[in-house]
């Protein structure tokens, strides 16, 4: 198959999953969505971090040979920094608790809300065209590396998309067009995916720091923001299941990996 036809294909196919179980689950009652959340990100924590570790950064440091192991290091140092600041900006433009500073009591409710529909809108397209731009990188390298870097990827999206679903719908929108709106901010990793292909194509020597930019992201993701929220279950029953769950998403990735290399 052609490899742009698999870019294509995985990232269109990976933002309509992801938008599409969002939806589903947000016809499950408020408790429901509750319990299952947090398995939800338990398993999308072990598919990011086994998708980094085990697929990513092994084939990133196979492109470059031994002796360019640190500017693979380099380029990983700098993706997660790059990623510290780009969400250091989301979490400054969404901001939008009383006690924070730039919007403290002169900022009216509704208003707000309406715009910080449209914001996470907005955030939530452009960070799908960086992960279209990823999993461009990671087919240019390897097909099956394409396939976990976007099955990792979309299991990371469905809380995401979820997320930003639910602050549409507080901002007001009608639920056909929110849904329709969420549609479509997924697919922009589709755009991000055919960007990439054209732009890393034609600088195959960068495609091994692309990679070790890529997994960045997914242990970025995972460490910073998607473990600490785990940490808040103590007890041993939850506990217990966020390590089983996080083990599962392990053996996903690694299980298509060994079935997409095979």
């Amino acid at each position: 198959m052609n490899l742009l036809l698999w870019i294509v294909l995985a990232t269109a196919l990976g933002g309509l999953l992801s938008a599409m179980l969002a939806s589903s689950f947000l016809a499950l009652t408020p408790e429901r969505r509750a319990h299952l959340m947090p398995h939800l990100i338990s398993f999308a924590t072990g598919a990011m971090l086994a998708a980094a570790l085990l697929g990513l950064l092994p084939e990133a440091i196979v492109a470059v040979g031994p002796a360019r192991v640190p500017a693979i290091g380099a380029a990983l140092l700098g993706g997660i920094a790059l990623f510290f600041i780009l969400e250091k900006l989301v979490l400054w433009r969404h901001c939008h608790t009383e006690d924070c500073e730039p919007h403290l009591p002169h900022d009216h409710g509704h208003g707000r809300e309406r715009a910080a529909g449209w914001l996470v809108l907005f955030g939530d397209g452009m960070h799908n065209v960086l992960d279209g731009v990823l999993i461009a990188a990671a087919f240019l390298t390897d097909v099956r590396l394409g396939v976990v870097t976007a099955l990792a990827i979309s299991a990371h999206e469905v809380p995401q998309e979820l997320g930003g679903l639910a602050v549409l719908l507080h901002s007001g929108m009608p639920a056909r067009r929110a849904l329709g709106f969420n549609v479509l901010s997924s697919l922009t990793s589709v755009l991000g995916g055919v960007v990439g292909y054209f732009a890393l194509e034609n600088a195959l020597e960068a495609l091994p720091y692309a990679i070790a930019v890529a997994a960045a992201s997914l242990l970025y993701v995972a460490v910073a923001d998607l473990i600490p929220g785990l940490h808040r279950r103590v007890d041993p029953r939850g506990a217990m299941a966020q390590v089983l769950l996080i083990a599962l998403g392990v053996v996903v990735i690694v299980f298509t990996e060994a079935l997409t290399g095979a």
